[in-house]
């Protein structure tokens, strides 16, 4: 691992790239501490005592909506619109169109989801902006100083998502959710705090803190050993002579991971349960707040449903990544075939079942340990701030941008990280 670190630093274009993520990530941090104009900060906290939603949402924010800064709303509305323009390429054609039109396509649906980015983060801005001054958090609501603060945080927003896709073009990728495993981690340093004071306190004993960290050992473990399970498909090809030269007849395989999503699975579910909450609770009805109570984490309601969509999202995002039918016919072309099937449609049904199966296992694993901490806390009565959903996200974006980095040292014939 030490010698990897220290491969990548040699490599001046590895290096660059790795300096320019951590300024970009530096800058974000820095925003996340400047506060709103016109908000008062000692009202606003008195808000976040024993709010799960709040206390949810500014996880993602990495303590920026507690803080109320000018990234309060994080990278959010950007991942709702994006969640809402890859539905859409799968039911309008022209979006699908366009994906399919290489990168003068995606340019195009990437404008598009940007125009819906700062839709959603005006709508959002001005409900989370109308929620505070309900509560006595502004201190002169005249418009001027409501409208400075939706302008606000929509730019936050948005300079964010500029972020993101600079650490995508002159990074090594995985800008959004690089962003947002940074925000996650911003906030473990308090959790653990919080955690030794509950101990000097007596609240929990070394006892509690023992199971807590066994638990905690087995779910890393866990999320690693499924990131990286894959089942390989063996494949043959077919010998082809031209001229004197035999061309093919060699083996390898096709590598099905069984998590082929990812952690966009969770990102998407906590996006959309988080978004509908976070409205439902600015409007002035009671039905609007109880709905908000009940989409809350923590609330039995919101469990289910945060399990059903993590396991939806995974095979939807498994299907954008991985289409049985194009991989059959790309082997069908290129003169291969899986021993026993024959090329084509008997193999695309093949790929298909086993996808299936393998993406089952992996979406039951995802949902399983993202409500494992609600199982947690009164097991072992250590109050988690750094739960399942948190675990995976941060787990699966250090696995991704180290295969990124790998990719590119081996590339340069340098050992990666992996062995």
């Amino acid at each position: 691992m030490l010698s990897a670190l220290s491969n990548s630093l040699k490599v001046e274009e590895l290096r660059n790239k790795i300096l320019f993520v951590l300024a970009m990530i530096a800058v974000y941090r820095v925003g996340a501490h400047i506060p709103v104009p016109g908000v008062d900060p000692a009202a606003l906290a008195e808000l976040f005592e024993g709010e799960g939603l709040l206390g949810f949402l500014d996880m993602f924010a990495g303590g920026a909506l507690s803080r109320f800064s000018i990234f309060a709303m994080s990278i959010n509305p950007y991942i709702t619109a994006s969640i809402i323009m890859q539905l859409l390429t799968v039911v309008i054609p022209k979006l699908e169109e366009l994906s399919q039109q290489g990168r003068e396509g995606q340019k195009k649906i990437a404008q598009y989801t940007r125009y819906g980015t700062i839709g959603l983060a005006l709508v959002q801005g001005f409900g989370i902006t109308l929620w505070i001054n309900n509560m006595g958090a502004i201190a002169n609501p005249s418009i001027f100083n409501l409208f400075t603060i939706i302008i606000t945080l929509t730019a936050g927003t948005a300079f964010l998502m500029w972020v993101g896709e600079q650490i995508n073009e002159k990074g090594i990728g995985n800008g959004i959710s690089i962003l947002i495993s940074v925000s996650i981690l911003a906030r473990f340093p308090s959790g653990a705090a919080n955690m030794f004071t509950m101990l000097r306190a007596g609240t929990i004993n070394f006892f509690n803190v023992i199971v807590f960290a066994v638990f905690a050992v087995l779910i890393i473990a866990g999320i690693v050993y499924i990131q990286q399970g894959e089942r390989k498909i063996p494949v043959q090809y077919s010998k082809r002579v031209v001229g004197r030269k035999v061309y093919g007849g060699q083996s390898t395989h096709i590598p099905m991971k069984v998590n082929q999503a990812g952690v966009m699975p969770v990102i998407f579910a906590s996006s959309v349960l988080l978004f509908p909450a976070t409205i439902a609770r600015v409007l002035p009805f009671g039905f609007a707040q109880r709905i908000s109570e009940i989409l809350s984490p923590g609330s039995i309601l919101y469990t289910v449903t945060y399990a059903l969509a993590i396991i939806f999202f995974t095979y939807f995002y498994t299907a954008i990544q991985f289409n049985p039918r194009d991989v059959a016919e790309n082997l069908k072309k290129h003169g291969g075939f899986i021993p026993g099937r024959r090329p084509g449609r008997p193999t695309a049904e093949y790929l298909d079942k086993i996808l299936t199966r393998i993406t089952l296992a992996g979406a039951i694993f995802l949902a399983f340990v993202a409500i494992l901490p609600d199982f947690m806390m009164p097991l072992t009565g250590v109050e988690i701030m750094f739960g399942g959903t948190a675990l995976l996200i941060v787990i699966g974006v250090t696995l991704e941008t180290m295969k990124q980095i790998e990719t590119q040292l081996l590339q340069r014939h340098y050992e990666g990280f992996m062995e």
